[in-house]
């Protein structure tokens, strides 16, 4: 309304339901302009299910913000209180913010491999080289640990190769520790990640389970020089189907950010033991084995 060009990406899947029609309409008489991300097609059913899941918001030139926030009310302190969801965004006004822009113009088009500034790059999960960059980002980083891992995401359904990098990095004497959610919205990834419980914390990762609020934050830092924020969970689609974006970061500065934050988690959080383990309902081995069998979806 004020003649600012503004430009919205909606992802048709996630948003599905959630904009009637006289929302929609009084954003295009304002001049926004919308576009549906991969809509339902006869012609290319299969492209439905590839959604955006980038949370990428550019403000003029100068300015930029990644991470895990939606644009709903479970996200909104004033809509909901201090019950919205636990999550974690990144602001940032460097080199990279012309590298937001190219990615959100070039969409849904795979860019070019990122460019490094100062330590920080964006990285999607696919560009002209690479299919699934996000997965060997992680499990590169992962088998080249020193000696921590500290891993949050709201879903966790990892794929065996994932499973394993986390398993050789606890076995090799590494801090591996994991945090998911103790509610979740979406329960059956919830019952998948249960299923793998059991065999990482074999190897010695630990694992918490948040409980105060739903936990929505996608983080992970490797010793004290790695760390990434982003859209990616740790699961099948983010790695494998959806669209995503992180930033990663080589150097102590968002490395140390997100530890003290990992460590003000736990405090609302439960670790999973034994005792936590034989206090499970009787139904919990069949719905872990629901999730577990359907993770490819999830």
């Amino acid at each position: 309304a004020r003649g600012i060009l503004v430009r919205l990406r909606i992802d048709a899947v996630g948003s599905w339901g959630m904009l009637s029609s006289a929302r929609l309409a009084a954003l295009r008489s304002a001049g926004v302009q919308l576009h549906w991300s991969r809509p339902w097609s006869w012609r290319r059913p299969l492209a439905y299910h590839r959604r955006n899941h980038r949370k990428l918001l550019v403000v003029d030139d100068t300015a930029a913000y990644l991470g895990g926030f939606n644009i709903h009310r479970d996200s909104s302190a004033a809509a909901v209180g201090p019950g919205r969801w636990r999550d974690t965004h990144l602001r940032f006004e460097c080199e990279l913010v012309q590298d937001a822009i190219r990615h959100f113009d070039a969409y849904p088009r795979a860019p070019w491999p990122p460019v490094t500034h100062s330590g920080r790059q964006l990285v999607p999960n696919s560009n002209r080289r690479c299919r699934h960059v996000l997965h060997c980002e992680f499990t590169d980083a992962f088998r080249a640990a020193r000696h921590r891992i500290w891993l949050t995401t709201p879903y966790f359904v990892p794929d065996q190769h994932s499973q394993a990098a986390l398993r050789d990095a606890a076995r090799r004497g590494l801090d591996v520790r994991l945090l998911v959610p103790g509610k979740s919205d979406v329960p059956i990834t919830q019952w998948a990640a249960r299923a793998a419980y059991g065999s990482l914390r074999a190897a010695g990762v630990r694992i918490w389970e948040y409980q105060s609020r739903v936990l929505h934050a996608k983080t992970v830092l490797v010793d004290d020089d790695w760390a990434t924020v982003g859209t990616a969970n740790f699961d099948y689609r983010s790695f494998f189907v959806n669209d995503e974006l992180n930033l990663f970061e080589h150097g102590p500065a968002l490395n140390g950010q997100l530890a003290g934050q990992f460590l003000l988690d736990l405090d609302d959080a439960a670790e999973v033991t034994e005792d936590w383990s034989r206090r499970r309902p009787w139904h919990s081995p069949v719905t872990q084995l629901i999730g577990w069998w359907a993770r490819r979806w999830l």
